[in-house]
């Protein structure tokens, strides 16, 4: 059976670090897309050199191909891949980025493993979001896992609550950790009754603390006027349902608490307003 990572030309990178953002699992406020987007943007000398062709890896129901008109006549169809790109921010980065796959997870892990040592890569951080019982009115916090204790405890915030069901992001941490790669996981903690529309104030807080940990140098000024927007949008919404405001006005009261209501109905009706006005 074929590897399923394809290397067009392998780039010569200092110490660089793998960044990943892999989206169907869960990426509330689309988080991890978001700032993956934006630091692919930025990257200095930013270069595709390889991918991962995910057209017999995903359920193309569920992850399809896009199209596009080629001189307003011809159809071009568009598989879905996850991009591998290499550039800097400060320092070498690695971007790996694109849809989850479906299938031979542990082949992904082991070539991306493969890759990742080729390369000289020493550290991988994963980006995400999580939806979460906080107010958008709070500042985003960014809980973390790791591949071991001991980086947990240095990195600080460490998120140790969750067993169950994971993601391929998860599986590739911690195949990176068998291999002596250390990994990292950033979760955004995003207010769950907006979780399903994009956040920046979430982008902007997963970028800030990959600046802190990795040294990976992006320029969030940009995000500013985004924040100011979605938080006027958030407040316009809440004002248009008082029964969703005093929701959030218990989140905020009861915080450490854990005496809080779901609201998982009030949640969906925010989320469709605010995707009306977007």
């Amino acid at each position: 059976m074929e590897g399923v990572v394809e290397i067009d030309r392998w780039p010569e990178l200092r110490d660089p670090v793998l960044v990943v953002a892999l989206s169907g699992w869960v990426d509330a406020g689309l988080a991890g897309a978001g700032a993956a987007a934006v630091l692919g943007e930025q990257l200095e000398s930013a270069a595709s050199f390889g991918r991962v062709d995910l057209t017999d890896l995903v359920d193309l129901q569920q992850t399809r191909p896009s199209v596009r008109l080629v001189d307003g006549a011809t159809r071009e169809i568009t598989w879905p891949v996850i991009d591998l790109i290499a550039g800097r921010a400060g320092r070498d980065v690695v971007l790996c980025r694109g849809p989850e796959p479906s299938l031979r997870w542990r082949a992904f892990g082991e070539e991306l493993v493969a890759m990742s040592q080729r390369l000289g890569v020493n550290t991988m951080i994963g980006l995400g979001g999580m939806p979460t019982l906080v107010s958008h009115r709070r500042a985003v916090s960014v809980l973390t896992t790791a591949t071991s204790r001991s980086l947990a405890q240095e990195v600080g915030a460490w998120r140790a609550d969750y067993t169950g069901p994971t993601g391929a992001q998860t599986a590739l941490q911690v195949a990176l950790g068998h291999a002596g790669i250390a990994g990292l996981g950033l979760w955004a903690q995003v207010p769950h009754y907006v979780a399903a529309t994009p956040s920046p104030p979430a982008i902007s807080a997963l970028l800030s603390r990959l600046r802190e940990l990795a040294g990976v140098e992006t320029e969030l000024t940009a995000l500013d006027g985004q924040v100011d927007e979605y938080l006027r949008r958030v407040e316009e919404g809440l004002s248009e349902r008082p029964d969703v405001a005093e929701m959030v006005r218990n989140i905020e009261a009861n915080e450490g608490s854990g005496d809080i209501p779901t609201g998982d109905e009030l949640a969906s009706e925010i989320e469709r307003f605010l995707r009306d006005q977007g």
